[in-house]
């Protein structure tokens, strides 16, 4: 049986409290900035992601944000811009953007659960793994176009391509 077919409500379990239960499972560093929202530390393989989570019952919507420090000289943010770009292009959950008065790289994503469905366990930490695979796969390809002076179509080309299939 799922969680939407039972009778329970979103109040009855809170998406923030299925988020820190999986924090706690996985022994990820977080903190509970309140009622409605969760930031947490992720290791990757190429840097640690710091990853939010919010709850918002007004729009019934829980938000993650990804992100990552990036400051790119201004001579390449266009080029970084670019890149962005043809990365959301290969992307179909969540997408990139770049905070520049943070400095920072985020991907972002939003889980609508209207009509008070609940999030599962599975679809929070699938949201989780997708952010920091999306981070993972496309940080090589923004740091070539950043530091590298590559082009934007050239350093997409490294990015790590998905593998459909099974070997």
């Amino acid at each position: 049986m799922t969680y939407t077919d039972t009778d329970l409500t979103t109040s009855d379990i809170h998406p923030i409290d299925i988020v820190e239960s999986l924090a706690e499972t996985r022994a990820w560093e977080f903190d509970r900035v309140g009622e409605d929202q969760i930031a947490m530390a992720v290791e990757g393989q190429w840097r640690t992601y710091s990853l939010t989570l919010a709850w918002s019952g007004g729009d019934e919507t829980l938000r993650l944000i990804c992100s990552f420090e990036m400051e790119p000289p201004e001579s390449r943010q266009p080029a970084l811009l670019d890149a962005i770009n043809r990365a959301n292009d290969l992307l179909w959950s969540g997408s990139f953007s770049f905070w520049n008065a943070q400095s920072l790289m985020v991907w972002r994503y939003g889980l609508l659960l209207t009509g008070g469905q609940m999030a599962s366990s599975a679809q929070i930490s699938r949201m989780i793994q997708e952010a920091v695979a999306a981070c993972e796969r496309f940080y090589p390809a923004f740091q070539l176009v950043t530091w590298a002076d590559r082009d934007p179509a050239e350093a997409m080309g490294i990015a790590i391509a998905e593998a459909y299939g099974r070997a």
